[in-house]
């Protein structure tokens, strides 16, 4: 008699008020399956926990449907796979999927799975800068921000520079030649703007004060803001709109 696979996956089990905590959720134990044909089984390595998660843990109308209580959470990841009866995906394959927080998933035919390269980066990378959050960046940079090489003339302004979307947009715009503005909430943030992100000028808005955040603009973009990129809107916006350069 073959011994059973187990694996793991997280549920979530009741919402959350406030802060998800420990309780929320729960750790099951559930049976792997065997592969049939055309179908493969992936363990998963790498999971991605990201902010937009807390919004679908709420019964509320949004562009993402809401979590199922007593079902695996969704959430993008890397795995390997590691048995396969389907042509197209071969043992050791790595692939972005979909079917993060829980350990083993099977694929009936592949679809919403992309193949990713791990001689051409980390594999963890294709969570971060080479997926979502980097092609967030990416669009709203080069596409809606329209950035052109060598942009010298041009300002700008990043809120949360220091998060995982920001600190992208960040540095897309300074290899375009852009003098880059960023805020963060911490001078240990700010630090890392000045010294690893290498931006031309980063505040502390929490120490700023955020009614005084549209003097400090003032003051770090003299000739106005040409592109915003607005990561937390309300008073950062507010402020990034009164420092707009005049076209």
């Amino acid at each position: 008699m073959v011994d059973e696979k187990v694996g793991h996956e997280v549920h979530l089990k009741q919402l959350p008020v406030g802060f998800p905590t420990e309780n929320n959720f729960e750790f099951v134990r559930v049976s792997v399956p065997v592969p049939k044909q055309g179908e493969f089984l992936v363990r998963n390595i790498w999971m991605s926990v990201d902010p937009y998660m807390r919004g679908r843990m709420n019964k509320t109308k949004s562009h993402l449907p809401s979590f199922q209580l007593n079902k695996p959470l969704e959430g993008a990841c890397v795995g390997q796979v590691l048995e396969s009866k389907n042509n197209q995906f071969k043992v050791g394959d790595y692939l972005l999927s979909n079917f993060g927080w829980r350990e083993y998933w099977l694929s009936m035919d592949g679809s919403g799975i992309t193949k990713v390269d791990p001689n051409m980066a980390p594999i963890q990378s294709y969570l971060g800068v080479l997926g979502m959050t980097g092609l967030t960046a990416y669009i709203g940079i080069l596409k809606v921000g329209e950035l052109k090489e060598n942009n010298h003339d041009c300002t700008v302004f990043v809120s949360a520079a220091s998060g995982a979307v920001g600190s992208v947009a960040c540095q897309i715009a300074k290899i375009k030649g852009c003098h880059v503005v960023g805020s963060a909430g911490s001078l240990k943030k700010v630090k890392w703007l000045l010294d690893q992100a290498r931006i031309d000028y980063a505040f502390n808005y929490k120490e700023v004060g955020e009614d005084n955040i549209s003097s400090e603009l003032k003051k770090s973009c003299p000739n106005g803001i040409d592109v915003y990129f607005d990561n937390v809107g309300g008073k950062h916006l507010e402020a990034a709109l009164d420092n707009m350069k005049m076209f």
